[in-house]
């Protein structure tokens, strides 16, 4: 067997790419590998892109003919790797992953692991001197989008303009029995029990407005399958919608009828869109849907 030449282990490292025209680095990542623009950001936050043997992790950099662009082929050793979490982008701002079912977004107590302690024990891994700041949640048992903060400034600004900065968030989920209605708005104010059981009124019970709308995608005579948009964010606030219009979310043991074909709770939350609170950019990130959820169809 012929040793393999340096140019050849570096072809095995790295895909290496000339720059023809003046263009951004993000455009050029686009066109010349034919990716999604989140993928693109992926490689980016991964720190897998060099501009002339330069690191470089800005996805606006400009860049001149003449220029040489390496992506790595390999997954850097300080990346995440979770079976409860995968890191969809990410900056020195702030945070977006991807979470699966049966995990807590933060831990209630000290005993109980989360979302917030995987990422940081990665910042630990990196040296990253920052800590998961949690903006928002998801119940344990759905999975998909969620975004945590790297710094308190980052997270009050979400906090405080929260409805201003993110303006699209949607779900998908499996529900039971076939809804013949293409679609509607459900419109109620929540408040917890005593128990902790979120209950739904038609009328202000000193509770708080939540409104979810929703659409059928598909069906058949066991299961439907739905989008939901949130206008509001509120605790349960999905769970309970479906359960009031009599089509709970498949796997729900809570507010549902507890049929359970997956053994999980059949919510994802697959869409996530916002104006980056430090850069002011359009960011714009969505997921599949679970294919075990269009199995049953």
């Amino acid at each position: 067997m012929r040793n393999k030449t340096g140019a050849q282990y570096a072809a095995d490292k790295y895909l290496e790419i000339p720059v023809r025209e003046a263009t951004t680095l993000m455009e050029f990542l686009l066109k010349q590998m034919g990716i999604s623009r989140n993928r693109a950001k992926d490689l980016l936050s991964g720190r897998a892109v060099t501009v002339d043997r330069k690191l470089t992790t800005q996805y606006d950099t400009p860049l001149s003919p003449g220029q040489l662009v390496r992506v790595s082929r390999h997954r850097q050793s300080t990346m995440l790797v979770s079976k409860y979490v995968k890191i969809v982008y990410e900056d020195k701002d702030l945070v977006v992953i991807e979470k699966s079912a049966g995990i807590l977004s933060m831990a209630a107590t000290a005993k109980q692991y989360s979302i917030k302690n995987i990422l940081d024990e990665y910042f630990v891994k990196r040296h990253f001197k920052c800590t998961a700041h949690v903006v928002h949640r998801l119940d344990r048992d759905t999975s998909g989008l969620m975004m945590y903060a790297k710094n308190r400034e980052t997270a009050l600004a979400l906090e405080e303009n929260w409805k201003e900065t993110v303006y699209d968030r949607r779900y998908m989920a499996v529900l039971c029995g076939n809804m013949p209605q293409e679609g509607g708005t459900e419109r109620s104010y929540l408040k917890d029990n005593k128990a902790f059981i979120t209950y739904s009124s038609a009328t202000d019970n000193g509770g708080k407005l939540a409104i979810t709308h929703y659409r059928r995608l598909r069906c058949n005579e066991n299961f439907t399958l739905a989008e939901m948009k949130l206008e509001t964010g509120r605790k349960n606030q999905i769970r309970v919608h479906m359960a009031d219009i009599g089509f709970p979310i498949a796997g729900d043991k809570k507010y549902g009828n507890a049929v359970d074909p997956l053994g999980r709770l059949c919510l994802h939350a697959y869409r996530l869109n916002f104006i980056h609170p430090v850069t002011g950019e359009d960011m714009q990130f969505e997921t599949p849907v679970p294919k075990e959820f269009l199995k049953l169809f």
